[in-house]
């Protein structure tokens, strides 16, 4: 019986202490009064005053100050210096944890908007081809300035552009040295010494990819090349690409 006892006692105390707690946290709260305005119109308002003088009451609240005339107002409850101090301190932590989750939700957008925007990245995108002379060419925007018109040639393994292009690019496309230098051969066979050169952004219409390694050939072959310049893999190898020369299109879906 004795120990029955003890345990409803124990059991009692346990469930007391969160109430405890609860009641301590409330009256704690409560103990916090705030200025409070009554005002003529039967409303009330409450804050920390923080001016008055004969014809106006300035009150401090959450979001900001608020004046009111004292003709507005039909009694005031004041608080305490302590009391003004807890007040504060709640509306510090209020702000804290306001900030806390609006940068919460912020980020949650953005990595929102970046898993849309992949998604529409991936999604599989259409070109059209054009067919001159019997070469297929698209209309490529190069560094988000300059359009070429490049064959599309899944043979040449980077982007080869003609000194033209370069030239307006505003790309030195003289030879100095060894240096970023390689050899190509041309479709005659012909074997020239091109400059290395990387294109910051590279997009056929409306599928772009950054950093993308290409050729500037010398002015000397321009004539040579066809259109602009070559269309090849160091642009295509980010992509599932078909071709279909029947309807002039060109499908590239991002890897």
């Amino acid at each position: 019986m004795r120990e029955q006892l003890i345990k409803r006692v124990d059991s009692g105390k346990q469930s007391f202490i969160p109430v405890l707690v609860i009641l301590i946290l409330f009256g704690f709260r409560l103990a916090a009064n705030a200025d409070t305005l009554y005002l003529k119109n039967g409303r009330n308002i409450e804050g920390v005053i923080t001016k008055e003088d004969e014809h106006n009451v300035s009150l401090e609240v959450n979001c900001g100050i608020v004046k009111f005339s004292k003709e507005q107002i039909n009694s005031i409850e004041r608080s305490s210096t302590e009391d003004v101090q807890l007040i504060r301190q709640g509306w510090v932590s209020e702000k804290e944890a306001l900030a806390v989750k609006t940068k919460e939700i912020r980020q949650k957008q953005a990595l929102e908007a970046k898993q849309i925007q992949e998604k529409q990245e991936h999604e599989p995108k259409q070109a059209v081809l054009d067919k001159q002379n019997g070469q297929v060419t698209v209309m490529t925007m190069l560094n988000k300035k300059v359009q070429a018109n490049l064959v599309l040639d899944t043979g040449a393994s980077c982007i080869a552009l003609s000194s033209k292009i370069a030239a307006i690019l505003g790309i030195d496309t003289t030879i100095h040295n060894d240096s970023g230098v390689f050899e190509m051969i041309l479709a005659d066979g012909r074997k020239v010494k091109a400059k290395r050169i990387i294109l910051d952004t590279v997009s056929v219409q409306g599928s772009e990819v950054e950093k993308v390694e290409a050729a500037v050939l010398p002015e000397q072959v321009d004539s040579v090349i066809a259109h602009d310049g070559l269309l090849g893999m160091s642009f295509l190898k980010n992509f599932n690409f078909k071709i279909d020369q029947k309807s002039n299109k060109l499908t590239l879906e991002r890897i």
